[in-house]
């Protein structure tokens, strides 16, 4: 399975989950996962503020404000993407998050509202 796709302008991120033991807490894996984003991106020269789609996929919604709170730092303002967040399970029982997500390699790009 490939981590990340080029096809065009466009990078698609497969789902990225932190590697992290059945130990670790939600806020060490979205530190994580964010990391590993910002890393596939720049391989793909990409970065984060070129994100146009991403999608959440939380094991638990109780969850949702540690995630909003991460993001919120993570990303800059007037630069968020389209986000969708949904609850479901995620492939290992230790994993509390995993993202895919959509970015164009090299454009301006301007939210919506």
């Amino acid at each position: 399975m490939s981590k990340a796709v080029v096809f065009g302008p466009l990078v698609f991120l497969s789902g990225q989950t932190a590697s992290g033991s059945p130990a670790t807490t939600f806020d060490e894996q979205m530190q994580e996962v964010l990391d590993r984003i910002d890393a596939r991106l720049a391989d793909a020269g990409s970065d984060k503020r070129s994100l146009l789609s991403v999608t959440v996929y939380l094991r638990n919604m109780d969850d949702f404000a540690a995630l909003n709170a991460a993001w919120e730092r993570w990303i800059a303002p007037g630069t968020a993407p389209a986000r969708c967040t949904v609850e479901g399970r995620i492939a290992s029982p230790h994993l509390l998050i995993e993202i895919s997500a959509i970015a164009a390699t090299s454009a301006s790009i301007h939210p919506y509202d």
